[in-house]
């Protein structure tokens, strides 16, 4: 399959998969497939399976519904198909696909699940999947994804995660995650549900917590809209609020660079990196922050569609190189704005936001490198970009014959950094920097609102190096070079295990081990080579396994 250029960007006007509509406080997508509208083509939508296209106008939907419509407390997901809610991932789309699609595709499909469960937990949107037909596999994983699953009980709807048996993958989009531990199906129970490609229905599937009602198609109308009420009655979401238009963003993208107006990127081909700026705030923030362009908001969208649009379409820019540009008390003021107005409900899902892109950085597989120098505002919520890389270098003093009177780089932490922003394992960057080390983390927090020159950053752990400026630019040089001529493989491998130390959770859980397993399945023979499970789905024959256990 030959993988087209990937545009993120969409509005409802242009979706051709799913139905958004909002009725006070009780908003319904529903999932109705164009099965000719594929994003990629030689294969159909059926059954209501899905591919790429389909699973970015899902993560639009769901990111409109927390900033355009503050007044809706519970979305209502659910099928436009006849006995069908969704088949899960396309299986031709799969078989087709290049490894590296297949990869973006389940990391992409996470990250939106992901969303979901956070506007549940976060945003007092409560989801409730409506399973009005047969729930397989990835369209199991949507549900799952829900807090609340009713299953309509008609003898013939169930819901089932058949990868194993039928296509020799796994559920890579956290079903194995959520069924054990969100839902704390026993594990033997478990085992049975993930190796029966029929899948469970009725009053089984409830008793095994595998839905948590099942409902007789006569009262099933009436029951999903008493339950969709009963949770809005719940949620702490405001009443009268106006919401904020997500309004197309301007972006200008050349063979050579990517251009929004607080973020851009230069594409390096030969160097085989992204040299990406992120331009602080240009002024105090407003006193008013309910639009769009509010700083905060508008540079995180940007970056939300940067980082998706370099992993997806730029396969080989393997480093990415990171700088900001600004002042650093505009950026402060910014995030103390946000924080003092933590009971405001924009407020919540801007931090919110700029969290989830975060956590994308997090898992990205490229190399990270931050460089810290004179105009740089690496500060509080900009901090955390530096934080997130795999390296940070900053300048010791300033460029001598570039500018000698500028302000040496300096980097701030601030209260942004001390919570609000944690990572996929539920630490924040600092703790996780600093994992076991309790006197460091101190001595860092000790610091917190103070700017601090390279000397005192590279003292308390904040960087890790502190060249002067003889040696910076071959340093960095050196530093992107040798990064590029190493095993890409081996370096997604090596930094995801880094990125993630301390505990365990069903996020770390679904991208630091499921994913991971996937993708090596993904690569194996007995699902992806010519008499694999995938290539052999839907032909009558039986797939060819090699038996030896690896």
């Amino acid at each position: 399959m030959t993988t087209p250029h990937v545009e993120f960007r969409v509005d409802p006007s242009r979706y051709r998969h799913w139905r958004l509509d909002v009725d006070g406080p009780v908003a319904t997508l529903t999932m109705a497939v164009d099965e000719q509208g594929g994003l990629v083509p030689g294969y159909e939508l059926k059954l209501n399976s899905y591919d790429l296209g389909v699973d970015i106008e899902l993560y639009d939907a769901v990111q409109r519904l927390r900033f355009e419509h503050p007044e809706v407390r519970t979305v209502v997901v659910t099928s436009g198909k006849e006995k069908i809610f969704c088949a899960g991932a396309n299986i031709r789309m799969l078989a087709a696909s290049p490894h590296s699609w297949k990869v973006n595709f389940c990391k992409f499909t996470n990250e939106t699940r992901n969303g979901i469960e956070d506007a549940t937990a976060n945003s007092g949107q409560t989801y409730l999947a409506a399973v009005n037909g047969t729930a397989s596999g990835g369209g199991y994983e949507l549900a799952l994804a829900c807090e609340h699953i009713m299953l309509v009980d008609d003898r013939s709807s169930a819901v089932s995660l058949p990868e194993l048996p039928l296509l020799g993958v796994l559920p890579g989009t956290g079903g194995l995650t959520r069924v054990s531990d969100k839902r704390h199906v026993r594990r033997d129970r478990a085992d049975y549900f993930s190796t029966r490609a029929e899948g469970l229905g009725g009053k089984k599937a409830v008793a095994w917590r595998l839905v948590d009602e099942a409902v007789p198609r006569t009262a099933w109308d009436a029951t999903v809209a008493e339950r969709a009420r009963e949770l809005a009655a719940r949620s702490s979401r405001p009443e009268g609020a106006e919401g904020v238009a997500l309004t197309p963003l301007a972006k200008e993208r050349t063979d050579t660079s990517i251009a929004y107006r607080h973020v851009t990127a230069k594409l390096d081909r030969a160097a085989g990196a992204a040299e990406i700026t992120i331009a602080g705030p240009d002024a105090a923030p407003p006193v008013d922050f309910h639009h769009e362009s509010f700083w905060t908001l508008a540079m995180t969208r940007e970056l939300d569609d940067l980082i998706l649009d370099l992993r997806t379409n730029e396969l080989e820019l393997g480093t990415w190189v990171f700088r900001t540009a600004g002042a650093a008390e505009h950026v402060l003021a910014h995030d103390r704005l946000l924080l003092d107005n933590a009971g405001d409900w924009l407020a919540n899902e801007i931090v919110h936001y700029l969290k989830r892109t975060l956590k994308r950085l997090d898992v990205t597989s490229r190399s990270l490198i931050a460089l810290i120098e004179p105009g740089s505002c690496f500060a509080g919520s900009l901090l955390e970009v530096a934080l997130a890389a795999d390296r940070a270098y900053q300048l010791d003093g300033v460029f001598e014959e570039v500018d000698p009177d500028a302000d040496p780089a300096a980097v701030t932490v601030d209260a942004m950094n001390l919570g609000p922003l944690p990572m996929g394992n539920a630490l924040t960057r600092l703790e996780t920097r600093f994992l076991g080390d309790a006197g460091a983390l101190a001595a860092v927090r000790d610091a917190a609102g103070k700017p601090l020159d390279a000397g005192d950053a590279e003292r308390l752990g904040l960087v890790t190096f502190a060249p002067d400026d003889i040696d910076w630019d071959e340093e960095v040089r050196i530093a992107i070079e040798e990064r590029g001529s190493f095993s890409p493989d081996a370096l997604t491998g090596l930094e995801a295990n880094y990125r993630f130390p301390g505990p365990e959770t069903l996020e770390t859980k679904i991208f630091g081990r499921l994913t991971a397993w996937q993708n090596w399945i993904f690569t194996r023979p007995n699902a992806s080579g010519p008499d694999g499970a995938l290539r052999r789905y839907g032909t009558g024959r039986r797939a060819d396994f090699d038996r030896k256990r690896a």
